[in-house]
């Protein structure tokens, strides 16, 4: 069949005029430079090695290209990618080049704003801390917090070890007392106040807070004031044969003492005759604890 070059003349003349206008479109462009504010990339960072502080999230690139290409470019386009395969701990300075600049085709890199940038990388450590949980509001009138338990009561964290070493302890969600006559039970997420470490493995606690009776105080009257180990043939008298003792507990626990449930005593081991001033003793008691006893030292005489 012969060769017609007027066959599809039409459509060879549209493609001829296209591509003649897309020339003179783009040949009628000015090749400009503009600056973008794009992402840095962190990639390649080694085991065992974190970067401390808080590295720049972005830089400034200079672009350089046509002003249509330029005018539709979006920042996400560009990123800058900084390898750090071969970085070691320390204080480090490494360079930003533009070959290391993810561009569009069409687009050149002109300039890399700041051309080094300072990284303070630092070994990963792990540490064992307690959890403490995080515990907001008041009981009700009359009721105090009392012991708080958490399980697991320890877990591990990691991270840059000068800033694993100011962590002392994790804590958790923070659990509502407010107005609370009895437990708080509930499972709980466990964080870090410090961003700059971290959980080794996402963890929750399961948190009981005991919410008891505050104690409260009473004073009991007349509590006789005995006499323990007296040397054996001689006499003792004391000035003041009972004392006021001021207990501590629930209420249950000091509605049920009477003086005749404190022991109070001075002890007389190794004292022969004369006139003493002694301190007055109580045994200890399960239900209460002493606050005072007044007074607080007796006058005996041994004969």
């Amino acid at each position: 069949m012969a060769y017609n070059p007027l066959r599809n003349l039409g459509l060879k003349v549209l493609a001829v005029t296209l591509a003649a206008l897309l020339w003179l479109t783009v040949a009628g462009e000015h090749i400009v430079e503009r600056s973008l504010r794009v992402p840095l990339e962190f990639r390649n960072i080694p085991s065992g090695l974190e970067i401390v502080g808080d590295p720049p999230a972005t830089v400034d690139v200079r672009m350089r290209g046509s002003s249509g290409m330029l005018s539709r470019l979006d920042p996400g386009e560009v990123i800058v990618v900084l390898d750090l395969r071969a970085a070691r701990s320390g204080s480090r300075l490494f360079h930003l080049r533009n070959d290391e600049v993810e561009a569009p085709y069409g687009v050149e890199v002109a300039q890399v704003v700041p051309a080094t940038l300072s990284l303070e990388l630092e070994k990963t450590s792990l540490r064992t801390v307690p959890v403490v949980p995080a515990v907001e509001g008041d009981p009700a009138p009359g009721f105090v917090v009392g012991r708080i338990t958490a399980e697991p009561s320890t877990v591990q964290i990691e991270g840059p070890e000068s800033r694993l070493n100011e962590v002392a302890e994790a804590t958790t969600e923070p659990l509502i007392v407010s107005g609370a006559t009895g437990p708080i039970i509930d499972t709980v997420t466990v964080g870090l106040a410090d961003s700059a470490v971290r959980l080794r493995e996402a963890k929750n606690a399961f948190v009981t807070i005991d919410v008891v009776p505050a104690p409260i105080e009473r004073v009991v009257t007349g509590v006789p004031v005995r006499l323990r180990n007296l040397t054996a043939g001689q006499r003792a008298s004391v000035a003041s044969e009972t004392v006021r003792v001021t207990v501590r507990g629930g209420k249950d626990a000091l509605d049920a003492v009477g003086s005749d449930g404190i022991e109070a005593f001075v002890d007389l081991a190794g004292l022969g005759p004369g006139r003493y001033n002694l301190r007055v003793r109580t045994e200890p008691a399960q239900a209460f604890g002493v606050v005072r006893i007044d007074p607080g030292v007796a006058t005996v005489v041994i004969r």
